[in-house]
């Protein structure tokens, strides 16, 4: 008969395991993985084992590097500020607490008794910072470009949504304006998704004067409707621009 210890040792591989899974990394030191799922609460029930604040400290610096190499590469005509505000919109807790609900890091997180009880895999600031903490570990165990590509694969679609904010290109403001214009009805947006929880995506179709104009797809509905208005803005202006020659 197994021990009890020995049942939860196998129970946190196998969702170590799956988390890789999610994130798309496999780790050639599986104690770092640990050690970023180790909220002090379950440090301080297990010995006082190292907590993941210190890779979480880590991790902080590794993301935002990433997110501001990427932005100043993509938009080289942004202003300073306006760099400022996509990596502020998208390096919050907030976000990257949505992000770890995605890859589910919820599920793996291990919490004291008393944390867990208390909805801890769900609390934003457990989240964000065992996300934060992860990507500390990965840039131990793989380097730069393995914790890059997963700050990337992770965010890349909200920069852009970021970017397209204020002082951006918002696609849909802008089609509601064509619209306008022409005095047709709509836009209307219909949105679809599908996939699992931490890899959903989204399909949107726009429509005007019930006739579909555009579609798109995203991480999320915003994104999928503005891909959709941007299909839509960039046909009918041009199509607008041919009728007036």
């Amino acid at each position: 008969m197994s021990s009890p210890s020995l049942v939860r040792t196998l129970e946190i591989d196998q969702r170590l395991d799956d988390l890789c899974g999610r994130l798309g990394y496999r780790f050639e030191n599986r104690s770092l993985l640990q050690r970023a799922l180790s909220h002090r609460s379950w440090c301080a029930e297990n010995g006082g084992v190292p907590s993941n604040e210190r890779l979480e400290y880590l991790g902080d610096s590794v993301l935002g590097l990433a997110v501001t190499e990427s932005t100043f590469l993509a938009y080289p005509d942004l202003s300073e500020g306006g760099l400022a505000k996509i990596r502020a919109s998208v390096v919050n807790a907030s976000v990257l607490a949505e992000v770890a609900s995605e890859y589910s890091i919820g599920e793996a997180v291990l919490l004291g008794k008393g944390e867990d009880l208390s909805g801890g895999r769900e609390k934003t600031s457990i989240l964000c910072d065992a996300f934060e903490a992860i990507i500390g570990a990965v840039y131990l165990d793989g380097g730069w470009n393995s914790a890059n590509e997963l700050v990337l694969a992770s965010l890349k679609d909200r920069i852009a949504e970021a970017a397209e904010g204020p002082g951006g290109n918002d696609y849909k403001t802008l089609l509601q304006e064509i619209v306008a214009k022409n005095n047709d009805e709509g836009p209307d947006y219909v949105v679809v998704g599908e996939g699992p929880d931490h890899d959903m995506r989204f399909t949107a179709e726009v429509a005007v004067s019930d006739t579909i104009v555009g579609t798109g797809e995203g991480r999320t509905k915003k994104q999928a409707e503005q891909a959709a208005a941007r299909h839509a803005w960039s046909d009918l202006r041009e199509h607008s621009e041919g009728d007036e020659d």
